[in-house]
């Protein structure tokens, strides 16, 4: 009998995130050790009248991919992936797999090639989003090497991230619905303002904002969700930032980044550990030494560090600025193959400016949204 939270979960993404209804052409991706989850969601849409596929994948084979793979076979787009990209009305994304760390030692060059050739998916893949063509959502399935990421045994782990969705609460729907409307106010009054500037220990960033869209994270495209987020002018953004948290991408953990931008393009980058790693992702295209998202984590419910993005963009009290490609519902023009979050904690005397106002110090905004 699968766990209760489970089904809970299924209903929220089908039911909540997705909106699935009769005639919706749906997939369903994610490793084989998801099927709990997998099994439910698809039971879900499928009483709802959808029509449902599943891509599900083995551990290993990524590996195998970027170790045998050579640059014809890196550069190579599958008809598979350009037809889920155009086809599909929705699609989940399951994440939890056997090993985090399975591509820690893959060549970096390679990883570039393969995000490079995989650009044009990605762009396309956010455009149908920001035409309200396809409905994206992805989640965590909680898993022992999620588990052991995030220094947990895999009970607790399962409690952290259904507490993180209000599966815990009487009726999640409702509660999401409450928050999406809190969040909502804060979108329309950043929607109103030109520029940006952050300020924390070793951070000093300055943006402009204009005409840029703010978007409401309330669990329609992650689950979790919790933040609110735009993306600069691509030539605007000016000083530098210190990044408080791991970065991690592609399975590689990268420490202690420290990013300078000068006319929107990142000049200078260091980082105490993978730093070649950091620079052959900065590498990989032209939009990806631009930022491509700055966002402000609103979930204090997630207070713990867990090295999954999912959960730690969330962080109640944090921003991130994320290199390279930038969603389009918000009227980015940056496009590349990476789309790299990085976390800059702001309780310990950060502050936040809208328009030279003062609006978010220590970790909390400090006006009240009408």
């Amino acid at each position: 009998m699968a766990d209760l939270r489970v089904k809970k979960l299924a209903n929220l993404l089908v039911n909540y995130s997705l909106k699935i209804k009769k005639g919706d052409y749906l997939l369903i991706e994610g490793f084989d050790i998801c099927s709990p989850l997998i099994k439910e969601v698809y039971r879900e849409a499928m009483r709802n009248g959808a029509n449902v596929e599943t891509d599900i994948r083995l551990e290993g084979l990524s590996e195998v991919f970027y170790k045998e793979a050579n640059d014809e076979q890196l550069e190579f787009v599958s008809p598979y992936l350009k037809f889920s990209t155009e086809k599909y009305d929705s699609v989940l994304t399951l994440w939890g797999g056997y090993n985090e760390k399975a591509l820690s030692n893959i060549d970096p060059d390679k990883m570039k090639i393969r995000r490079a050739a995989m650009r044009e998916i990605s762009v396309r893949f956010g455009e149908r989003i920001a035409k309200g063509e396809l409905r994206w959502c992805g989640t965590q399935f909680p898993t022992h090497s999620s588990a052991q990421e995030g220094n947990m045994s895999l009970e607790e782990y399962e409690d952290f991230v259904y507490d993180s969705m209000l599966l815990n609460k009487d009726n999640p729907t409702a509660e999401w619905e409450k928050i999406s409307k809190e969040q909502e106010k804060i979108c329309k009054y950043l929607d109103t303002k030109k520029t940006l500037h952050i300020k924390s220990k070793d951070t000093d960033l300055r943006m402009s904002i204009e005409g840029r869209k703010w978007i409401n994270c309330d669990g329609k495209e992650n689950f979790p969700d919790g933040e609110v987020f735009t993306t600069p002018i691509e030539d605007s953004v000016e000083g530098y930032i210190r990044y408080t948290f791991p970065a991690i991408y592609g399975g590689r953990e990268v420490e202690d980044i420290t990013l300078e931008f000068k006319k929107g393009k990142v000049v200078k980058a260091s980082a105490a550990k993978g730093e070649d790693f950091l620079i052959a992702m900065l590498d990989t295209d032209e939009g990806s030494r631009r930022l491509g998202e700055i966002a402000i984590g609103t979930n204090y419910g997630i207070q713990k560090f867990t090295k999954n993005i999912l959960f730690d963009e969330k962080i109640g009290g944090t921003v991130h600025a994320a290199i390279g490609d930038g969603p389009k519902e918000t009227g980015s023009q940056n496009e590349s193959g990476v789309h790299w979050d990085m976390i800059c904690d702001m309780k310990n005397g950060g502050e936040i400016y809208a328009d030279s106002e003062l609006i978010y110090k220590d970790g909390k905004f400090v006006i009240d949204f009408k």
